[in-house]
């Protein structure tokens, strides 16, 4: 970056490229060269602060000018750069993990040394919901986090830009094109200050959010199983893999062939009892060989012997059909009245040989009706 571009334009550029980056697609290959592009603009702009002593540990908010407050704003651009940075590997995005850290961390840390940010606004962001149990006092907190984070862009009128690096770079002074810079009256810069004190505490708020978000993803990143490595493994581990390959081949039920040619002849085993060929074990008898060679192409399951005609036809025969039902056998008289009506063929031997079985049917009745009084045998509705 050449010396001869102000402070203002090598910031504002950055910002730029950050506020690209959000509105580019994630695989987008564009993101990662303007994130790697922006993060050494903000290391320039840092290094710039640093060589210029814009801000001193010993002055407080009121001895800083206007126009350089919005820089206080630069940990917070460097830690969002720093974690939009691509990790190809567990260990890689953990480092990367602890640079936005430290970046947010020194952002926060600076706005509280200089006072910035009210004791009630710091007792309110300072606490973590992730650390509360009771799920009545988390809603709570969230709301009445969320509920001042939007008061704070309200009164910014942040909602008019679409990310927090065009609200930066909206904030930054104007170039000078190497003239005198044009100084504000003092109404414009009290404006101009608040929104910039405004902003940073906006900021705050946000970079205590996302410490949280941070450590959170830490947590996980640790405690996440090592993944696989693809490098050679030690001499120890080769041995371990060859040891195991062996007794998994010793018990392996269908081994490679290795002898006897496909025609599946030659020795069955070596010398060591190593199987050398595939082979089926059989019954030494051959008529039972001969069986399961004949089912080996047979159904799964027993076939019918007989159709369905046939085999209604043997069972009507052996009586296990039952026959009638319908109207014509509603319509037929019982039992007993078919005894009646046989009873009253007066004349005939038939009719006598019927009454007399209606008599004897009748007298059995009577015997057991005075043997059982009526009701005797209903245990269910006793009283």
């Amino acid at each position: 970056m050449s010396e001869n571009i102000s402070l203002q334009a090598v910031y504002s550029g950055a910002l730029k490229a950050l506020s690209k980056v959000i509105e580019l697609p994630p695989s987008s290959p564009q993101k990662q060269p303007l994130i790697a592009q922006s993060r050494e603009d903000l290391k320039t702009v840092h290094a710039r602060i640093i060589e210029l002593s814009l801000f001193s540990p010993n002055e407080t908010v009121e001895d800083i000018p206007t126009k350089d407050l919005i820089y206080l704003s630069l940990p917070y651009a460097l830690s969002e750069a720093q974690s939009r940075v691509q990790a190809d590997s567990r260990s890689a995005r953990l480092e990367s993990l602890d640079q936005t850290q430290r970046y947010m961390k020194s952002f926060v840390s600076l706005l509280e040394n200089y006072n910035i940010v009210p004791a009630p606004e710091r007792e309110l962001f300072e606490k973590q919901a992730s650390s509360i149990r009771d799920p009545a006092k988390k809603r709570e907190l969230k709301i009445n986090q969320y509920k001042k984070e939007k008061d704070l862009k309200n009164r910014i009128q942040a909602n008019d830009l679409p990310s927090n690096f065009d609200l930066i770079e909206s904030l930054l002074p104007p170039p000078s094109d190497g003239e005198e810079e044009k100084e504000l009256d003092s109404q414009s810069d009290e404006d101009l200050r608040e929104t910039i004190l405004l902003l940073l505490r906006l900021l705050y708020a946000q970079a205590q959010g996302q410490l949280e978000g941070l450590n959170q993803e830490v947590e996980l990143l640790k405690m996440a199983p090592p993944s696989p490595t693809l490098p050679a493994q030690s001499s120890d581990q080769d041995e371990r893999t060859k040891n195991r390959e062996e007794e998994a081949s010793m018990w392996r039920l269908d081994p490679t062939p290795v002898q006897g040619g496909p025609d599946g002849k030659g020795p069955l085993l070596d010398q060591s009892g190593k199987v050398l060929r595939p082979f089926t074990i059989l019954p030494s008898d051959a008529g039972e060989r001969q069986r399961l060679q004949a089912g080996v192409f047979g159904p799964g399951h027993n076939l019918p012997t007989m159709s369905i005609d046939e085999y209604l036809e043997i069972e009507g025969q052996r009586g296990n059909i039952i026959t009638g039902g319908g109207p014509a056998s509603q319509n037929a008289p019982t039992s007993s009245e078919q005894l009646q009506i046989d009873s009253e063929m007066d004349g005939t031997a038939e009719g006598e040989e019927k009454a007399e079985q209606k008599r004897q049917k009748d007298e059995n009745w009577a015997q057991f009706t005075d043997a059982n009084q009526r009701g005797a045998g209903n245990t269910m509705n006793r009283g």
